[in-house]
């Protein structure tokens, strides 16, 4: 079993529960997030948070799923990457599960 994890912006959440669905994830949990960053990146374009009073209102999407469909949902969300026109690309991220009841 393996968890995986979506940030993104709050816009993308319909596209995200899209790749899902395309990857045989039926199930899955969000959670409201805000993005913040004290102090200054050198690439404000390559930082994912904002800096200073400025937010940034984003989504966690994460799911408990096989290896096989976390994989598959990963691959989507590249694909998904590579055509985004914004500089706030989707971020996942694969975790494995040692134990669960």
């Amino acid at each position: 079993m393996k968890l995986l994890i979506v940030t993104c912006l709050k816009e993308y959440l319909a596209d995200v529960s899209q790749i899902f669905k395309q990857a045989n994830i039926d199930v899955f949990s969000t959670s409201d997030i805000i993005g913040h960053r004290d102090g200054t990146p050198q690439n404000i374009l390559e930082d994912w948070f904002a800096r200073g009073e400025e937010q940034v209102d984003s989504v966690m999407i994460f799911t408990f799923t096989s290896e096989t469909h976390a994989e598959r949902g990963m691959e989507l969300i590249i694909d998904y990457n590579k055509n985004l026109k914004e500089n706030f690309p989707v971020r996942a991220f694969i975790l494995p599960v040692d134990k669960s009841l």
